[in-house]
């Protein structure tokens, strides 16, 4: 969700990354690609570990490619 606010400014990463993951499995039939995605215990702002998606820097630059974005168009290229 982190890259998803960084590449959109969102105030609510959490529901945009929500809608994106659904759209490549609905619409754009990516099922392998979120197959890919895993979730991490990572240390949160707030001290707790969190369970986080992640990903390697491939999937990571095919979710990038799902975004839609002025922000997300350098990376695109």
């Amino acid at each position: 969700m982190d890259g998803v606010a960084a590449l959109t400014g969102t105030t609510n990463p959490s529901r945009l990354w929500s809608d994106i993951k659904r759209n490549m499995i609905d619409k754009e039939g990516f099922s392998e690609l979120y197959d890919e995605i895993v979730g991490l215990k990572m240390l949160a702002g707030d001290g707790k570990l969190r369970i986080t998606d992640a990903a390697n820097p491939e999937t990571l630059f095919r979710i990038i490619q799902s975004i839609r974005s002025p922000r997300a168009e350098p990376f695109k290229r």
